[in-house]
């Protein structure tokens, strides 16, 4: 596959293209390469300013919010539509941008993306409130209403995926948007601004502003025109998210870090197990926060499972992501690689024991690291306890299912969790007490727009896909009829 060419990115502002308000800009580097590929523009508070005040203009003058839910809906197809038409070149921006194998941006990022805006497109239909049966002499009844201008902040690892979980039912709903994508991964934001204006959406009511957490992100987060924040990324950012939006009692939901434990039970199909252990600590090459860093595994079967995991981890393919067999592809970025290695090199301090990688991979100057299991850590490991954010799995083991379940919630993280077992009544018992936003059964990463995720803890709260996703973009009003 050859590289795709990219025009300068500049910002999206009320429907048009324009630099930044100083000429500023800010490279985007391929992590495969470790080479600058293209430039952006990097926003201030100035362009956050015109982008709020334009999303505030489209809103207030009802050219979105004042459609039909169904109207709404066409247009979220159509979406949908040229999501599908433009697969390919999707598929190799993200990959050129986040280093992510190119089989997986068309199978899961572009797939998914499309599947956001159309189950949300069929969602706009049905927002609508109900009719309360009071003693009062009056018709009481209640509607939903958009809340206004959504800032929109999303993370490096899934740009196109976590844009669209927000971006798609704000819009249904009947807001308008201020996007801020991850300042390391604005390429699929920059050209999702194109399609939704191709679809239909009208001017202003979709902005992308690229720019720095903390002058653009900053900017917006403060920004007394926006009405509700949607954050994705990590804890700590997100406690001063929440922090600041407080201070304007602006609603905020926040899917933040998470460091999941996947539990192997003694009656587990092992083959079948392996594949969901080794899927859920190097699916988006470790980086996804919804990953199963933690494999808790039952005494008897533990060492066999060690002995199973050092054979087939380092048959997993690492390497260039352009190539359709690759697998594993680079880290994001030189620091999140960095970041990897010293946990890695902590665990050994603490006494882990290095099954298999635990090492950089010399390939193209980008930025590779083997996949690695770890054994031989304390529960109060750092290493355990901690979110890496890479492809790193730490492997405990544990005697009966309430110290399973008691390991597994003993992080301060609650957004995933997995069970592998063959006993029915065991998968729902367990499932019942785990802390955690989803939790999946003898398999991992199962994700559907209709099944709403989120977290708990220090994972954050609020739920993106599913109806309930419709529920953080929305007030309810009540109208109360007197009939004297």
């Amino acid at each position: 596959m050859s590289p795709i060419e990219i025009e300068p990115g500049r910002l999206f502002v009320g429907g048009q293209w324009r630099e930044a308000a100083d000429g500023a800009r800010t490279e985007v580097v391929d992590p495969s390469r470790g080479a600058v590929v293209t430039t952006v523009a990097e926003a201030g508070a100035a362009d956050v300013d015109a982008a709020v005040r334009s999303a505030r203009e489209a809103f207030d003058g009802g050219t979105w919010s004042g459609l039909s839910g169904r109207e709404r809906g066409r247009i979220l197809h159509r979406v949908a539509e040229l999501i599908r038409e433009n697969a390919d070149e999707l598929a190799q921006l993200e990959s050129l941008d986040v280093g992510k194998p190119i089989s997986l941006c068309h199978a899961v990022d572009v797939t998914n993306a499309a599947n956001d805006y159309e189950h949300f497109a069929a969602l706009a239909h049905s927002l609508d409130g109900s009719v309360r049966n009071t003693p009062m002499n009056a018709l009481a009844y209640t509607k939903r209403e958009p809340l206004g201008v959504v800032a929109a902040i999303t993370p490096f690892n899934f740009p196109l995926i976590l844009a669209g979980s927000k971006i798609g039912p704000a819009l249904a709903a009947g807001n308008t948007i201020v996007h801020k994508p991850a300042d390391e991964t604005p390429l699929s934001a920059l050209y999702m601004a194109g399609l939704l204006q191709r679809a239909g959406v009208p001017d202003g009511v979709v902005n992308v502003v690229t720019g720095t957490g903390p002058v653009a992100g900053e900017a917006l987060l403060r920004h007394r025109g926006v009405d509700k924040v949607a954050f994705t990324g990590s804890t700590a950012i997100g406690r001063h998210v929440a922090a600041t939006a407080g201070e304007a009692l602006k609603p905020v939901t926040m899917e933040l870090g998470g460091n999941a434990a996947n539990i192997v039970f003694e009656d587990a199909d092992l083959e079948k197990a392996v594949g969901a252990i080794i899927k859920a600590f190097v699916f988006n090459t470790g980086q996804f926060c919804m990953g199963g860093p933690r494999l808790l595994v039952a005494r008897s079967v533990h060492s066999t499972l060690l002995g199973i995991l050092a054979e087939a981890v380092p048959g997993v393919p690492v390497g260039d992501p352009r190539d359709p067999g690759t697998v594993v592809g680079p880290m994001a970025g030189e620091k999140h690689l960095k970041k990897v290695e010293e946990y890695v090199e902590l665990a050994r301090k603490e006494g882990g024991r290095i099954v298999c990688g635990g090492e950089r991979l010399d390939l193209d100057g980008g930025f590779y690291y083997k996949p690695t299991v770890i054994a031989d850590l304390s529960n109060d490991s750092r290493v355990v306890q901690e979110e890496i954010f890479g492809p790193v799995l730490t492997v405990q083991p544990f005697d009966t299912e309430d110290e399973a379940v008691a390991l597994a919630n003993s992080t301060p993280y609650g957004l995933a969790s997995g069970v592998q077992t063959t006993n029915l009544a065991r998968a729902h018992r367990v499932a019942d007490r785990l802390q955690a936003g989803i939790v999946w059964v003898n398999d991992w990463a199962m994700l559907d727009p209709a099944v709403p995720f989120g977290g708990v803890k220090d994972s954050g709260y609020g739920r993106e896909y599913g109806p309930e996703a419709l529920d953080a973009y929305t007030r309810v009003k009540s109208v109360v009829v007197s009939l004297d």
